[in-house]
């Protein structure tokens, strides 16, 4: 994980952000609203100009703030984007008409457990971008892992969870530690995978990024 003062100073470098991102950065984080810090962001927002998607799908919109940064970084790219918690899919509907990123990104309402049939209409897929319920991550992957170009990837965030997944027998809350244990078990699944080879990324919370074996 990089350390406190070495993110402060590559922060410090980083290009002036529009007002309008500034101000949902500033409401997640009066909020507790769960957004990726400035590094991860900024590095998937990279790895996304290299690849140039067409079309990415991302599971937990929150209040929209990485499908807009996408957006934003991606000019040409379309996103869709699943939120199950009502207050926060209107906000993200807000935050798409402030940002005049409406024509981008396709905002869906419900349990992204229970929505691949839908995303037929969809699909394909050149990046899928996972974000939600950590507990979740291998549904959401093998669910939707489908809908995927040949060449696409998937882009899983949170798979070092603050760096406790190396520390779980020091955390004495159960319920973290239960948490603690699915995040491991899919980070040991996701590099034991037989189809998909993963590198994962110690900055923020930790970002795996998995793609096709070759033949």
């Amino acid at each position: 994980m990089v350390n406190k003062e070495i993110a402060q100073y590559i922060e410090s470098l980083l290009p002036k952000k529009d007002e309008a991102i500034v101000a949902m950065e500033r409401y997640a984080r009066d909020h507790g609203v769960p957004i990726m810090d400035a590094l991860s962001i900024e590095t998937m927002l990279h790895i996304l100009k290299l690849i140039q998607p067409a079309r990415i799908l991302e599971i937990g919109t929150a209040i929209g703030y990485s499908a807009i940064r996408m957006a934003k970084a991606l000019p040409n790219a379309n996103i869709v984007t699943i939120e199950r918690d009502e207050a926060r899919y209107n906000q993200a509907l807000a935050y798409t008409e402030r940002t005049n990123t409406k024509g981008q990104i396709t905002l869906l309402f419900g349990d992204a457990l229970a929505m691949s049939d839908e995303m037929k209409t969809y699909a394909p897929f050149d990046v899928l971008f996972i974000d939600a319920a950590k507990g979740q991550y291998r549904r959401f992957f093998e669910l939707y892992e489908p809908f995927l170009t040949e060449r696409g990837i998937i882009i899983t965030d949170n798979v070092l969870f603050k760096g406790l997944v190396a520390l779980d027998e020091r955390v004495e809350q159960k319920r973290i530690r239960q948490l603690i244990k699915k995040i491991q078990a899919y980070n040991e699944w996701l590099m034991a995978h037989p189809r998909y080879e993963t590198v994962i990324i110690p900055i923020g919370d930790g970002m795996a990024i998995s793609r096709k074996r070759g033949e």
